[in-house]
């Protein structure tokens, strides 16, 4: 009974107002990358999907929309059904066929190169990953610069995939191809597109 009730449960209490203001972060977040910015607790999705990445998935996702999701998302009944419930998705078994992925265990995590990087006509036809992290005050302190940086950034989310920085790399040179994506933290989000460039900050 309670794993069904949490497939109801936890949504937006005020669809159409708090899916436009993870919208309006969302946005922002693309045009500053590594920009941090707070939405607050505004789903309650059942474990492991955080409540930001709740609430990204609640605004991005709809029937029309293919995700990929790992496996202690899939594996989770509650889960799954909370965001089918919410959103309506398709679920999609080959990351590079999705349109969204949704990342609960980076050291699990596909590499970049796994996922839908768009086509030279269509480069908007690419997955954006939804990763999530527990905080922005990791321990590797990254350095952004780009379109959306008037110099540089420090970006540190607490955790990031294994040689990220080379994934990161090679995502970018293939621009404008590749993937773009969204760091969902515990009540916070931040972005990088494609189009930003990164480098381990010195000591």
């Amino acid at each position: 009974m309670r794993a069904t009730t949490q497939i109801y449960e936890g949504g937006f209490s005020d669809t159409v107002f708090n899916s436009q203001e993870v919208f309006r972060a969302l946005m922002d977040a693309m045009a500053s990358p590594g920009r941090i910015i707070d939405i607050g607790s505004l789903t309650t999705a059942p474990t492991p999907i955080s409540a930001t990445a709740g609430a990204v998935a609640a605004t991005l996702f709809d029937h029309d929309a293919t995700v990929w999701c790992d496996k202690p998302i899939t594996g989770s009944v509650p889960a799954m059904g909370w965001l089918k419930f919410h959103t309506g998705l398709e679920v999609n078994l080959n990351p590079s066929d999705a349109q969204f992925a949704l990342i609960s265990d980076l050291e699990a995590m596909p590499s970049l190169e796994s996922f839908g990087k768009g086509t030279s006509e269509y480069p908007d036809r690419s997955t954006t990953i939804i990763v999530q992290i527990e905080n922005f005050d990791g321990p590797q302190e990254l350095t952004l610069s780009g379109p959306g940086i008037e110099v540089t950034r420090t970006f540190a989310p607490s955790r990031l995939p294994r040689m990220f920085v080379e994934q990161w790399t090679a995502n970018r040179g293939i621009f404008p191809r590749g993937v773009d994506l969204i760091f969902a933290g515990k009540s916070a989000l931040a972005a990088m597109p494609r189009t930003t460039r990164i480098s381990k900050r010195e000591a």
